[in-house]
């Protein structure tokens, strides 16, 4: 327990270090900055579990950083020992600008602080999939990988100086997932610089330990089984876009079979020398991988009972007959997906089922527990410790009642709430569009005419937009990106001349043409929803075509029955989380104090009279309602340079 006397000289310091420190090192004095820093000190000082909702413009990353650092400091002066701080992220973005942006600036900043007498470090903490296995490049590299190119070739043998694979640039991902580090590891390299990693992470001088918020949820389940640690003791954690963490946290305490499981499983036996075994894994999957290929997500589980069954005969046939030969990690690798088939095909469960995409697109199997909350409360919000969970839409108006119900935090009395609105001068800057005459989403000429109405706001805006189709879950992937393509054909149909860039999943090459080229419009789905920073003009008209309600699906399906009326389960549920994917959605319109931006949204819903107009601007800044197109214009030649007009003209 820290006394009074330091804990008042710690807010005394970090008030110093924001209108003095930093503002010597060029960084603006935020107020409300300033005042979620001190918020978040409180939190750690008292043991609480605090959420944050902090708007664009912030800085919220400099504001826990801080408070961190001087809880930290405030702990050794009271005779404590070192923990370090953990930061659990959702991005690897956001990880990568902490170690690279945030914590350097900060240690130059504050080593005019007498009390900070060595630099700043974190280190970085990622799964085992991230990193290279000596033992596993040695064998790879064995089998001459002449058929490569000579880059790739290149980028290979690289790998025995270059541990984290995210530092490579050209690696295949057939490459990438033969060398990194194994589920089930058996490394038997004299000298392996996985573990060395691991050693000289856990090292006193690294401050922060910065992690993915998976990484720091398994740490969490192996203390609550008793298993060994994967992360520090840490004096606080905090985690950063928070709103992830629901999500994160039913696929953590989830499990997934995904078609890559199983031709692992197949290759592994190869390797091994069981080509016999391995043929009849591959034969007795080969009709589920196909259809694992081929079928939507919409695909329900229990059809596939049959195919598991296939799958399950033959994985019980090779564990008697090899079990006794096998190597460890082979023989745990076979057991696992055992374990998942027997999961998938078990008649009663209390866990919800259901099938979804992977990363590759394909079908993958899916089963989350029912109750998601008691779990989080047992295995995350038991530990005593404090938690600092932040993001820029935890809350909606003034509530944080939908994530506390995801959570399991409604009646935990360690939870502290706080808003910081963002300093951003919407009012000014920004302007909200509904159409007088919406198009109607029952309409046999739908896409047509709203692409009619999109090429209109267009040729308004002079492009520089961003249009933004539904996606909300996996399941709604393949209506959105329908969507997406279908109005995309229409607007090449009706006119060209507007530069159209369609991004279906992340891909950086389309996201850099599209920032390249002056005057573009960017179709996206999926990620462009949040995480994206379209800086200056790129972004001065933000078109949204469709509220992003979340598709059914079957964990929507089972909430649904803590409801007594249809009704209750769309306010409680359906609409916060429309209005949550929608401010993540508008943050991508203004990024900047100098951001002037137009958001369009055209769903008919939104109208004068609509069902869910006030739900919109209740989760939007306050900002003036424009429902002519002409003065869509008249605003943008308000605050935009000649140039801009000139741009794509």
């Amino acid at each position: 327990m820290i006394n009074e006397l330091t804990r008042k000289n710690a807010h005394t310091e970090l008030d110093h270090i924001f209108k003095t420190i930093l503002p010597a090192h060029g960084m603006t004095e935020r107020p409300e900055q300033i005042r979620l820093s001190h918020t978040m000190l409180d939190a750690m000082f008292e043991n609480r579990i605090a959420l944050s909702d902090a708007g664009t413009g912030i800085g919220k990353t400099y504001a826990y950083l801080t408070a961190a650092i001087v809880y930290s400091h405030s702990r050794l002066v009271d005779g404590l020992p070192f923990q370090p701080v953990i930061i659990a992220t959702s991005s690897i973005a956001l990880q990568n600008a902490i170690v690279r942006e945030y914590l350097p600036f900060l240690s130059d900043a504050l080593s005019d602080d007498p009390h900070i007498t060595t630099p700043i470090l974190a280190a970085l903490r990622k799964g085992k999939s991230h990193y290279v296995c000596d033992e596993r490049l040695r064998q790879h590299l064995q089998q001459r990988p002449n058929g490569k190119n000579a880059a790739q070739r290149k980028e290979l043998y690289s790998l025995r100086d270059v541990l984290d694979l995210d530092e490579t640039q050209k690696l295949s991902s057939f490459d990438r997932e033969r060398v990194c580090v194994p589920q089930f590891c058996d490394c038997k390299h004299p000298d392996c610089r996985y573990r060395r990693h691991l050693t000289e992470c856990g090292q006193k001088r690294y401050l922060f330990q910065i992690c993915n918020q998976n990484l720091w949820l398994a740490d969490c389940m192996h203390r609550e089984n008793g298993l060994k640690p994967i992360l520090p003791d840490a004096c606080t954690v905090i985690v950063d876009e928070a709103h992830k963490l629901p999500e994160t946290a039913r696929e953590m305490f989830g499990t997934t079979l995904t078609a890559g499981e199983i031709r692992s499983a197949v290759v592994r036996l190869k390797q091994d020398g069981y080509a016999l075994a391995a043929d009849r894994l591959f034969s007795a999957s080969s009709t589920l991988l196909q259809k694992m290929a081929e079928l939507s997500p919409e695909y329900p589980v229990e059809l596939l009972h049959d195919d598991l069954s296939r799958v399950l005969s033959t994985l019980f046939l090779i564990g008697r007959k090899l079990s006794t030969f096998l190597e460890p990690a082979t023989k745990r690798a076979l057991e696992q997906l055992t374990d998942k088939v027997v999961l998938f095909l078990r008649p009663k469960t209390d866990a919800i089922r259901y099938t979804a995409e992977d990363d590759d697109g394909k079908l993958m199997l899916c089963s989350v527990p029912a109750d998601i909350t008691s779990r989080m409360q047992r295995t995350v919000w038991s530990k005593h410790i404090p938690l600092l969970l932040t993001s820029g839409t935890l809350a909606i108006g003034s509530s944080f009642r939908r994530f506390q119900d995801e959570c399991g935090l409604c009646c935990n009395p360690r939870v502290m709430e706080s808003i910081a609105v963002s300093p951003f001068n919407y009012a000014d800057n920004c302007r909200l569009f509904f159409p007088r005459y919406s198009v109607r989403l029952s309409s046999e000429r739908y896409y047509d005419e709203i692409a009619a109405e999109i090429l209109r706001l267009l040729y308004t805006a002079n492009g520089h937009a961003l249009v933004l189709f539904t996606s909300y879950a996996d399941l709604s992937a393949f209506t959105s990106y329908k969507d997406m393509s279908t109005v995309c054909e229409c607007l090449y149909r009706l006119k060209r001349g507007i530069p159209i860039f369609v991004m279906r999943r992340n891909h950086p090459q389309i996201l850099r043409q599209f920032k390249s080229t002056p005057g573009a419009v960017l179709l996206a789905t999926g990620a462009a929803w949040e995480g994206m920073d379209f800086p200056g003009d790129c972004v001065s008209l933000l078109i949204i075509p469709r509220l992003p309600f979340a598709f059914p699906d079957a964990i929507h399906e089972h909430e649904k029955r803590n409801y007594p009326a249809l009704r209750d389960f769309i306010r409680s549920v359906i609409v916060p989380e429309m209005q949550i994917k929608l401010k993540q959605g508008f943050g991508r319109a203004i990024r900047t104090e100098t951001d002037t931006c137009v958001v369009a949204i055209l769903d008919e819903r939104c109208s004068a009279r609509g069902r869910y107009r006030q739900d919109v601007l209740d989760a939007l800044p306050e900002m003036p309602i424009l429902t002519e197109v002409a003065a869509i214009r008249q605003f943008l030649c308000a605050v935009k340079p000649q140039s801009y007009f000139e741009a794509a003209a």
